[in-house]
């Protein structure tokens, strides 16, 4: 008789960025449905990310501008990653070329991701001695 292996998680991915609390709750449908068809798509779309190719900087600026697009307007995400940019050392002129890049889309990026970049500004200027 064999012993029962412990159990691990079939979506490994998916429990880290919830754990991370950057998981989007938009996904809970799809990893409701098919959790490892999930795993498997936001594994794939980790992986850029995770490879170390790009700089963590412009990682953020890659994500910013999928957030902010016309097509995504994601708010929670822009905010999440303007936050990390800055943390990151990104200046406003560089999040502003972000979103003046992006807004070829559609003017609502700059309508969504401006007033956010200034809020965070004035956030993190008032959280600074």
């Amino acid at each position: 008789m064999s012993q029962p292996q412990p159990s691990q998680s079939a979506t490994p991915v998916c429990d880290r960025l919830r754990a991370l609390g950057e998981w989007n709750p938009a996904w809970d449908a799809f990893a409701e449905l098919d959790p490892l068809w999930t795993e498997r798509f936001i594994a794939m779309g980790s992986m850029p990310m995770l490879s170390g190719v790009l700089e963590p900087k412009v990682i953020e600026f890659i994500a910013i501008a999928v957030d902010a697009s016309v097509t995504h307007m994601y708010a929670p995400g822009v905010r999440r990653h303007i936050r990390r940019a800055l943390e990151l050392g990104a200046t406003r002129d560089e999040i502003a070329a972000v979103l003046q890049c992006t807004s070829v889309l559609g003017i609502h990026t700059m309508s969504l991701g401006a007033p956010i970049l200034l809020e965070e500004l004035a956030a993190r200027a008032a959280s600074q001695p």
